[in-house]
């Protein structure tokens, strides 16, 4: 049941307040001003709230999800995901923390591809690779953004040539957090010329609570019977190798530190630990089920489920205690992972792999859902 959203100015912020039920109060959600881009762009801060209780609040500076409150099994809340107190750390140089990224999310590399016979020399920012879009990519620009309730609706339009990039990309990405304690992401992309793309988000997850040490303790599980294999550039080979007899295989719950220094393995040695991309069992085109992680000493569980081919799994190896994020916490080696759903790596260049190619007309849709619950009931 729908009910009119009152706006109430209340210290400067906007505060949205349901009129409707009881349990509507609890779903009160929120957006308030947080600075300014060093271009002068106003940068807002929205808060979603569900009926559990369950808090996220998301900026349009990059899509970022700043915090993510959720329970123990004991009931207590903490932030679960990396990042800063303040706009100002955000705007600094940092490891993508809760960012969208894009336009193609993962390396391209060499940063360049070719398209309908056309070469394409894309802006470098990963050594001789294109990362994340690029120089300024998607987690740097200021989104449209609308807040309905318990969703974000934020919008960005590429334009032709940005970062090298073909065509103008309109994205539209939603954040729906919902009474399941699920944060749902859906995405949009059309293009108003034939290119490549590769949207996803990039948290760092710690079920223990953002600083509160490594994430080596947290047990995995994943649905892939194949990985693929990079070369020291973090570039896939080409290969869909078998996870078996492997670190990579966490079709079994493994916990992260069982094999992430796996002496001997070269692949490992290539990641300084897991950064690779694992090629999902399943069909594309419904959410399904891919990964399970789970936190011994909170009891929280994270499951999360795709449309999209493929995850990077990466394990925060090149945290190393140099950037300090909310409440002060000091983000060592290790201390957040990330599971990004997505197409795989260096895609436009691998013409085995799932097509990103993207043409007018068409409309590209993919879902990724992060569920919490915790073990209480074992």
């Amino acid at each position: 049941m729908l009910h009119k959203l009152m706006p109430i100015a209340v210290a400067g912020a906007l505060i949205l307040m349901s009129c409707g039920s009881r349990d509507d109060a609890v779903k009160t959600t929120s957006a308030r001003s947080w600075g300014k881009t060093a271009e002068g762009e106003d940068v807002t801060l929205y808060t979603l709230r569900n009926a559990g209780g369950v808090e996220t609040t998301i900026t349009n500076y990059g899509g970022r999800v700043v915090t993510l409150l959720v329970p123990d099994r004991t009931g207590q809340k903490a932030d679960v995901v990396l990042g800063f107190d303040s706009l100002d750390g955000y705007l600094k140089e940092n490891p993508f923390f809760g960012a969208l990224a894009g336009r193609y999310g993962n390396r391209i590399g060499k940063g360049k591809f070719s398209l309908n016979g056309m070469d394409y020399t894309l802006a470098k920012n990963n050594g001789e690779n294109s990362l994340h879009g690029g120089i300024r990519g998607f987690d740097k620009k200021v989104w449209k953004a609308s807040q309905d309730g318990q969703k974000l609706e934020l919008t960005y339009i590429s334009r032709d040539g940005e970062e090298g990039f073909p065509g103008t990309m309109t994205t539209v990405v939603t954040y729906t957090l919902t009474d399941k304690n699920e944060l749902r992401i859906d995405y949009a992309i059309t293009t108003d010329k034939d290119t490549v793309k590769n949207v996803t988000n990039h948290s760092y997850f710690n079920l223990a609570g953002q600083g509160e040490g490594d994430i080596l303790g947290h047990q995995v599980t994943l649905s892939a019977d194949r990985y693929t294999p990079v070369d020291s550039g973090l570039i896939p080979t080409g290969e869909l190798a078998s996870v078996t007899g492997t670190p990579f295989d966490f079709r079994q719950p493994h916990a992260i530190g069982e094999r992430i220094d796996a002496a001997g393995d070269q692949q490992i040695k290539f990641g300084k630990g897991y950064d690779h991309n694992f090629v999902l069992n399943g069909e594309m085109g419904t959410p399904h089920d891919v990964a399970k992680i789970t936190e011994p000493k909170s009891g929280r569980v994270m499951d999360v489920s795709t449309t999209e081919p493929g995850v990077q799994f990466y394990t925060g190896n090149f945290l190393d205690g140099t950037l300090t994020g909310k409440g002060g916490k000091v983000y060592k080696h290790r201390y957040g992972f990330c599971l990004e759903t997505q197409h795989f790596p260096d895609s436009p260049n691998k013409p085995a792999f799932p097509t990103t190619v993207l043409k007018p007309g068409e409309r590209y849709q993919s879902t990724t859902i992060y569920r919490f619950s915790t073990d209480a009931a074992k």
